[in-house]
């Protein structure tokens, strides 16, 4: 895996009596773990202060992308992106490949992902993964969607093959987001260049997260993003347990403190990057979560392995 965080950890008060007003830019929210309390986890979420989500579709089996979007259907403040994640990269056939294209047309969708290459699980062939991750991103380009990638790794490659893959196929003219980010700040600088935001999760607040934190410190605000990348990556305090998109928050106040600004400028600049990438309305919707019935994720038992 890439570097893992070293720096000073934050020691002023984090805390906001305030409401604050957070994005989640990347959750998997239609994930099995979910299935049986997804509306309250997303009435929490709302009540305490996530404006919107964007949920992510792949993961979960190529078909799963479909409950992306059925959730999203059903309230305003939920968005999706489908694609193929690279565990799946090997199941992508010509009646995917259809389903993909038909996904990315609708209306609730706002990017393609997560896509990218991870060679820490290998579960499909590098060979594989590469060309599938070349095709997605001829895809976007072709649809002008930005793109939430994936990107992890025991050595450097799986870094340099994204970027080279990227600038290749014309990536350049896209933007896009590498998620649950935990490479140098090396390469995230390469990335900004590049055209990526650069999303953290709640890695940044583990308490051995110091590489990390530093490289979350070197970046301009203007280009990150926070997440949770729920079910996974509980943040600390709450880590052994299921994530979900309420504790974005947290990401959020670690990211303020290593930069030294207010809590709530980091939420409005945060949130302004997320709308700015996925071409979100200024104006958070106002509506109540409609879904009633939990949508189900195209997969026998929506497991995956864990992220990032």
């Amino acid at each position: 895996m890439s570097t893992h965080p070293t720096g000073a950890e934050p020691d002023r008060p984090i805390a906001s009596a305030r409401p604050i007003r957070w994005i989640d830019s990347h959750c998997h929210v239609t994930a099995d773990r979910f299935d049986e309390d997804r509306r309250e986890v997303l009435e929490r979420a709302f009540a305490g202060g996530i404006e919107s989500l964007i949920s992510i579709g792949s993961g979960y089996g190529i078909q799963g992308n479909a409950a992306a979007i059925r959730l999203a259907e059903g309230d305003p403040r939920i968005f999706a992106a489908v694609g193929v994640h690279p565990h799946e990269a090997a199941d992508l056939d010509d009646e995917a490949r259809e389903a993909l294209r038909g996904w990315l047309d609708h209306e609730r969708v706002v990017a393609l992902g997560e896509c990218g290459l991870d060679y820490h699980y290998m579960n499909s062939p590098r060979e594989i993964q590469l060309r599938v991750f070349a095709e997605q991103i001829a895809l976007a380009r072709e649809l002008a969607l930005p793109v939430s990638i994936h990107v992890r790794g025991d050595d450097p490659d799986a870094y340099a093959d994204l970027l080279g893959i990227w600038l290749a196929e014309g990536g350049g003219e896209l933007e896009g987001v590498l998620h649950c980010y935990t490479g140098t700040l090396e390469f995230a600088r390469r990335a900004l260049d590049a055209g990526f935001f650069v999303s953290f999760s709640g890695i940044l607040t583990f308490k051995g997260s110091h590489e990390l934190r530093e490289v979350a410190r070197g970046l301009p605000l203007d280009r990150l993003l926070v997440e949770t990348d729920a079910p996974f990556l509980a943040p600390q305090g709450h880590r052994g347990r299921r994530n979900e998109p309420l504790w974005v928050a947290r990401v959020g106040e670690i990211l303020a403190a290593l930069h030294d600004r207010p809590v709530e400028e980091i939420a409005e600049r945060t949130r302004a990057n997320t709308r700015r990438l996925f071409r979100l309305p200024d104006h958070p919707a106002k509506a109540t979560f409609a879904a009633t019935d939990p949508p189900t994720n195209g997969h026998e038992n929506g497991t995956r392995s864990p992220a990032p």
